[in-house]
C-alpha cells in the first residue's frame, strides 16, 4: 500500500499529512522535514515499548534524545510542560532542535505547546498513534494543557512541520481507545458530510475489524475535512468552532468526573448525543435521524448516557468556563440535520434541563 498525502495549506506554514503503513520505519520521511541535527522524541510509557526503538532507528542520522511521560490525561499538565522544558534546557537544546510527539492526543497536545513556547518556538513533528489523534488532535495546530478548572484552557496555536500517520500503530490500540477515536470520526459526518456518515454505518464491520483500506479511507477523509477547515479558519474565529460538536458537554463531563476517568472520545460521544437531543427538542432533527445518531454512536461501542451523578448545575458550572463562551454567553454546536451544524447562543437552562433528563 503506497502512502497517501494531504496538504494543510497555510502559506509559509503549510505542511503535509502522510498516511500509510510502516511510516514510523520510513527514515526518508523524517529526513525530508527535519532541518537541524538534534531531535528529541517525547512519548509515554505505554507507547515507548511498542514504537520508540523503531522510530529512533529511523532517526539514525540525527543526534536523538528521548523523554517518556507517564500515560494518562492527568499528565497533560503545566507540571509536565515544565518538566519537558527543563529536560530540553538541561540537554542544551537550541532553537534548531526538532521535537517529535510519538503518542496520542495527550502527548501531541503537550509537545506542541512546548514547541510553541521553548525559546519562543521550535519545530515539531506529530506521529500520532491513536485513532483520535490521527483524525483530529494531531492536525491543525491546537496545542494545550489542562487545568483543574477546565480542559485545554492554557495553550497556543502551533502548526507542526509534518504529521505522519502510521495506521499499523492502530493494531496495538486497546478497543476502548479505538472506540474513543471513532467518536471524532463520527463527528465529521454529523457536522460536515452525510455521505461520509452513511459510509461509516455501512462499513462498520470492516472498520471495527481494522481493515487497512477502510482505515486509510476514513482517516484520509477526516484529515481532508479538517485540513480544509484549518486552512480557512486557523485560529477558530468561525467555522472551525463547528469541530467542537459534543465538546461543550463532553469537556464538562471530563472536568467533573476527573481527566482520564472518561476518555475524551467517550465524553464527546455522549456530548454529541446530548447536542443532537437539543436539536431534536428544538425541532431541527426528526425522530428518525435522532435515533440513527444514537444507535450509530452506540454501535461503535461508545457511551450515550451522561454520568448519572452529574446535574444541570454540574454541567453549567463547567460550560461557563468553556472557550466558546463570549460575553458570558454559552455557545453550543447544534446539528440542524445530519451533515450540517450551527453555533447557537440562545440555549436556555430550561432547554438544557430537558436535554439532561
Amino acid at each position: 500500500m503506497s502512502n497517501t498525502e494531504i496538504q494543510v495549506s497555510l502559506a509559509e506554514r503549510s505542511y503535509p499529512i502522510i498516511i500509510g503503513r510502516g511510516l514510523i520505519q520510513q527514515a526518508q520521511q523524517f529526513e525530508k522535514v527535519i532541518k537541524g541535527s538534534k531531535v528529541v522524541v517525547i512519548t509515554n510509557t505505554t507507547v515507548a515499548p511498542l514504537y520508540l526503538e523503531q522510530l529512533t532507528q529511523s532517526l539514525s542520522k540525527f543526534d536523538v534524545l528521548t523523554y517518556q511521560l507517564p500515560d494518562g490525561e492527568q499528565y497533560k499538565s503545566l507540571e509536565y510542560f515544565e518538566k519537558i522544558n527543563s529536560f530540553l534546557l538541561e540537554h542544551n537544546c537550541a532553537r534548531d532542535v526538532t521535537l517529535i510527539a510519538l503518542g496520542g492526543g495527550v502527548v501531541g497536545d503537550l509537545v506542541g505547546f512546548v514547541a510553541a513556547c521553548y525559546q519562543r518556538g521550535v519545530d515539531f513533528i506529530q506521529v500520532p498513534t491513536t485513532l483520535l489523534s490521527q483524525v483530529d488532535s494531531s492536525v491543525g495546530g491546537k496545542t494545550a494543557v489542562n487545568h483543574p478548572l477546565g480542559k485545554n484552557m492554557i495553550g497556543a496555536f502551533k502548526q507542526p512541520e509534518a504529521v505522519f500517520i502510521d495506521i499499523d500503530s492502530l493494531s496495538s490500540l486497546p478497543a476502548r481507545e479505538f472506540a474513543a477515536g471513532m467518536a471524532e470520526v463520527l463527528k465529521y459526518g454529523i457536522v460536515f458530510e452525510r455521505e461520509f456518515w452513511q459510509s461509516l454505518i455501512e462499513a462498520k464491520t470492516q472498520i471495527l475489524a481494522l481493515e487497512p483500506a477502510q482505515l486509510v479511507r476514513v482517516i484520509k477523509r477526516c484529515c481532508e475535512i479538517k485540513a480544509e477547515i484549518v486552512a480557512a479558519d486557523e485560529t477558530e474565529r468561525g467555522a472551525r468552532a463547528l469541530l467542537n460538536l459534543g465538546h461543550t458537554f463532553g469537556h464538562a463531563i471530563e472536568a467533573e468526573m476527573g481527566y482520564g476517568v472518561w476518555l475524551h472520545g467517550e465524553a464527546v460521544a455522549t456530548g454529541m448525543v446530548l447536542a443532537t437531543r437539543l436539536a431534536h427538542i428544538r425541532g431541527y432533527i426528526n425522530q428518525q435521524d435522532f435515533d440513527e445518531v444514537v444507535t450509530t454512536i452506540e454501535s461503535y461501542n461508545l457511551p450515550i448516557h451522561k454520568p448519572s451523578s452529574m446535574t444541570l448545575d454540574d454541567f453549567v458550572k463547567h460550560m461557563k468556563r468553556d472557550k466558546k463562551v463570549q460575553a458570558n454567553v454559552m455557545r453550543f454546536i447544534v446539528p440542524t440535520k445530519i451533515g450540517h451544524c450551527e453555533i447557537m447562543s440562545d440555549v436556555t437552562e430550561a432547554e438544557l434541563n430537558s436535554v439532561l433528563v
